[in-house]
């Protein structure tokens, strides 16, 4: 009987872990919150992309390009490691908070995001 009782309490758990509603359902990706400081991030990268036309534009020495192309994929690269930790902390979170199959997908999803940036 103690088994059973256990097996049923455990029942209505797992069906109230599926009916939260979370941001992701309302369609809230996880870089909503910072937002604005993302496009104000983009468009400091997208300066630095700016004044690379402008050097080679004005013949600016190799080295120095070099040294501006470095410093532009390390801010994408870092804008991109921030938007997965945020893309870990709410799209895979709300997968493993309401179970199932979806887990295994959002963390596949996460893998292989993860596979592109090292080829990179």
């Amino acid at each position: 009987m103690t088994t059973e009782t256990t097996s049923t309490a455990a029942q209505p758990a797992t069906a109230a872990a599926a009916d939260i509603v979370t941001d992701h359902d309302l369609g809230i990706h996880g870089y909503h919150h910072q937002k604005d400081e993302h496009v104000k991030r983009l468009r400091r990268i997208e300066g630095q992309i700016r004044g690379l036309q402008r050097m080679v534009e004005e013949d600016t020495y190799c080295i120095d390009i070099l040294t501006q192309v470095s410093a532009s994929t390390k801010a994408l690269q870092s804008f991109a490691l921030q938007l997965l930790e945020e893309h870990l902390r709410h799209c895979v979170a709300d997968a493993a908070l309401k179970g199932g199959n979806e887990i295994d997908e959002k963390v596949e999803e996460a893998t292989k995001a993860i596979a592109r940036m090292m080829r990179t």
